[in-house]
């Protein structure tokens, strides 16, 4: 009656005592309709109701058909028959899509049997991911060399007691000690270690909650890191975790993220993934080609005009070698950028006004055209763009340009000029019309450097567009990696290099998967990241605290007469810290009001008035100005109050930081110099 709904269905359980029922089964347990049920209105259900209960007899037959016939009706063509016994049975009858062969039975298709995202069409295995998240033995071991206490990489940040006494009990077993290099057990031993084994052996374990020897099967190190990961109570259990998991394709799908009953579902002879799994191009190929009957050509004419329609879109804008089930996040900045203009375009939308904030960023010159070609096909539709862009071919192809400046911050925010791009090559003031007529430009070096002779060589890179890609990456120059948008080229820097960079010099990671092997990394001393991400550690980051500046600036108020006097440190003048920065909002200068299904609102701190600090910290004044005015100014206005404060001496208090992390933790770090340390 009811199959994964929401509610009460106090209706239809009124109706069907009314109809002289007597039993449902709810949620897979039988219940009598008189205890007068309450179910939970905000959880799905499960509602069958039992129309007969028989026992096997003869002169049974008439009954049973009757019975069946009223399951059939009541049941919108779907019985079933649980058999009692040793060994339950549950018959289903269907006068639907069933097989009469193999008891196959199939729900009438509906749209959300074809999704991913719907219960009814995802896979059960990987639930419409088309992968699942796994430990392996090279992510949870990245570094074989190590003892085997310390080689298990998820287990080196948290308590060791319990796992150390854990390790050491199945070394007793298997015979190994813990202290063993990784590398040097056999494949035995490792696999022990790594999948358990089926028998139990005495575990000592030493935890604040067990300490005494007791027999139980030791399910394997993979095992228990994948029920910690799937049972962790907190997000920053599974975020610790997150590093050591890998993709792995769902055995049952495929990868294709639906359920094998709608995978047996064809069209033309197509099942879904032959639309979806190929290039866009192809799948349009294949849409205009399907061999359909009259009367299904008739159902389909509008659906089919419609996808091919959308598919001409993305072909328009060069994405003919994209899947449809390509995801997101593995696509480019220009790619993206292209898809979600095709949309606007197959919107047919008019009177529409599109703001874009520099679209052509990450584009090739050869993706650039389609962009543009793009744009000026959604202005011939009726609409109005405005783009911010430095980008010279948009600009030549825009019908109006505004030119402001002249110069940044407060040396801007003025219209130097207005009109299309013959008219700021004329205008006297444009910079931009400057750099339009060639008066300005940036001259090609002359030389180039040489460089010092090694490479980073990465071997048979093979993941998303890349094809078994080999790349020598000369090192000691500026190295610019280029090609059109999809080629594959944040693949190779950002998915491959860089991880694999990470792994060689924290060893904490595993090393990405899709490339053979990445040579030259002995060359290097360290590695730094650089990308769009927001700098800083927590919201309250800003450019003084991120580059150390700040630490500085509160030296120097903290030195001052009025500080002294008061006996204030330099934590006084930090709002990440309780004592000197407003309690009222915390030391952020707004308040944060959480408006459930709308987007937080931000309101200014009544109390600070968005200063961040109490009132008697900004009582104290450098210079006549406080540690909220020096928040407030600009950086070249900051570079002229602080222009006479002397930076810190060569030998500061960082040495004893490099003296205490060699000895500690065994790291090399070179001392400091000029007061700023390094690494």
């Amino acid at each position: 009656m009811v199959r994964g709904k929401k509610g009460t269905h106090k209706k239809l359980l009124t109706q069907l005592v009314s109809e002289g029922f007597a039993r449902v089964r709810l949620d897979g347990e039988v219940r009598d309709l008189a205890d007068n049920l309450e179910l939970d209105k905000n959880k799905f259900h499960e509602i069958e109701v039992v129309v007969d209960r028989l026992v096997s007899k003869p002169g049974l037959q008439e009954r049973l058909a009757d019975s069946l016939g009223t399951a059939l009706k009541r049941g919108e063509g779907v019985a079933l028959a649980e058999v009692l016994g040793e060994e339950p049975q549950l018959i289903t009858f269907s006068e639907n899509f069933a097989c009469p062969e193999h008891g196959a039975v199939m729900e009438e298709l509906s749209p959300r049997m074809f999704s991913f995202n719907s219960p009814y069409g995802a896979c059960p295995t990987c639930h419409g991911l088309g992968s699942r998240r796994v430990f392996t033995a090279e992510t949870v071991v990245p570094d074989p060399s190590l003892p085997v206490y310390a080689a298990i990489a998820p287990w080196t940040e948290r308590s060791q007691s319990y796992y150390l006494s854990l390790l050491a009990s199945v070394g007793k077993y298997a015979g190994f000690d813990i202290s063993t290099p990784w590398r040097d057990l056999t494949t035995y031993q490792k696999d022990i270690l790594l999948y358990g084994t089926t028998e139990k052996i005495p575990l000592e374990v030493d935890s604040p909650y067990r300490s005494s020897a007791y027999l139980r099967r030791f399910e394997g190190i993979l095992h228990i890191l994948q029920a910690q990961y799937e049972e962790a109570n907190s997000e920053t259990m599974q975020q610790k975790l997150e590093p050591f998991l890998v993709e792995e394709i769902c055995a049952d799908c495929g990868g294709t993220r639906l359920r094998k009953e709608s995978l047996a579902v064809r069209v033309g002879g197509w099942r879904m993934p032959d639309f979806t799994g190929v290039p866009i191009g192809v799948c349009l190929e294949r849409v205009q080609s399907l061999s359909l009957s009259s009367r299904q050509a008739q159902i389909a004419e509008r659906v089919v005009k419609e996808i091919g329609a959308r598919l001409q879109f993305l072909l328009d804008v060069g994405l003919d070698y994209l899947t449809l089930d390509r995801p997101t996040m593995t696509l480019s900045g220009g790619e993206a950028q292209r898809i979600r203009l095709a949309t606007q375009i197959g919107s047919g939308l008019t009177g529409v006004l599109y703001v874009l904030d520099e679209p052509s960023i990450g584009l090739h010159q050869r993706d650039n055209g389609r962009l543009l070609q793009t744009l000026l096909r959604l202005r011939d539709l009726g609409n109005t763009l405005i783009v911010v862009e430095h980008d010279e071919e948009t600009m030549r192809a825009a019908d109006t340009i505004v030119d402001i400046g002249p110069g940044a911050g407060v040396h801007g925010g003025q219209v130097v000029a207005q009109g299309t791009a013959a008219d700021l090559e004329q205008h006297p003031d444009s910079l931009t019309g400057a750099y339009l007529a060639q008066r300005l430009y940036l001259p090609t070096p002359a030389e180039r450097r040489p460089g010092n002779g090694r490479f980073l060589e990465i071997r048979n890179a093979h993941r998303n567009n890349l094809k078994n890609l080999t790349v020598r990456i000369p090192l000691g120059k500026l190295v610019c990696i280029t090609g059109v948008s999809g080629s594959g080229k944040s693949t190779l820097i950002a998915e491959l290099l860089a991880p694999s960079l990470h792994h060689h010099f924290q060893r904490t990671t595993p090393p990405p998967h899709g490339v053979e092997e990445i040579t030259g990394l002995k060359s290097l001393d360290k590695f730094i990241t650089i990308d769009q991400s927001p700098i800083g550690r927590t919201p309250r980051s800003n450019p003084a605290t991120y580059t150390g500046a700040f630490d500085a600036i509160r030296e120097t108020f903290a030195l001052t007469t009025e500080a002294k006097a008061r006996g204030y440190k330099a934590g006084q003048f930090s709002f990440n810290v309780k004592g000197g920065r407003c309690e009222a909002c915390g030391g952020q200068g707004v308040n944060v009001i959480a408006m459930n299904f709308l987007p937080d609102v931000y309101v200014t701190c009544e109390v600070c008035k968005g200063a961040r600090y109490n009132r008697e910290t900004l009582q104290v004044k450098f210079k006549g100005k406080s540690i909220a005015d020096v928040l407030d100014m600009t950086i070249e206005e900051a570079a002229v109050l602080f222009e006479n404060v002397p930076g810190p001496p060569a030998s500061c208090k960082c040495w004893w930081m490099w003296v205490w992390a060699t000895f500690v933790w065994g790291n090399r770090l070179p001392p400091c110099r000029g007061g700023k340390p390094n690494g």
